[in-house]
């Protein structure tokens, strides 16, 4: 079940991502909308912190949880990246499809390097310089984080109460 609903969360995301109009928008509208959308990854990460330490397998829930969290985070990077692209031309070396976006954002963050697609304008290093602390937070905290939810949620179970993870 957790399997199911990490790939319905990802594949609407991803179908979301390539179909919901994205051009003909300035830059402080694709800042607002990448600052809504990371406060709604923080909410859902939140939330998923929450259910963790309830669950009865709380190691399946984190898992689960940063399966759906990580897309959400990344594609709306990707957003950004691409949103930056139609607006402020100049702002990679090449012209960002939805697809070269997406590309952009998982390379920035699985630190690969770059090459092929780079970020020009003051403008679009900012938002990469973003993401990169970002993604590192994302990593590094997220993991404390539900690593303590997990431990929270072991505790709340008796003892002989233990289901198999």
């Amino acid at each position: 079940m957790a399997l199911t609903r990490t790939l319905l969360v990802t594949v609407g995301s991803v179908t979301a991502y390539y179909l919901l109009p994205l051009e003909g928008h300035g830059t402080v509208r694709a800042s607002v909308v990448l600052a809504c959308g990371l406060a709604a990854v923080a909410v859902l990460f939140g939330w998923e912190v929450l259910v963790i330490t309830r669950s009865p397998y709380p190691r399946l829930r984190a898992v689960e949880a940063l399966a759906a969290t990580l897309p959400l985070f990344l594609l709306l990077f990707a957003s950004a990246y691409f949103l930056l692209g139609q607006s402020a031309p100049g702002s990679f070396n090449e012209r960002l499809t939805r697809t070269d976006a997406l590309y952009f954002a998982l390379t920035t963050f699985t630190t690969v390097g770059y090459g092929d697609i780079t970020a020009l304008s003051e403008t679009g290093r900012v938002l990469t310089m973003f993401q990169m602390l970002g993604g590192l937070l994302l990593v590094g905290v997220a993991a404390r984080v539900l690593t303590g939810a997990i431990e929270a949620g072991l505790r709340r179970r008796p003892h002989g109460d233990r289901p198999p993870e």
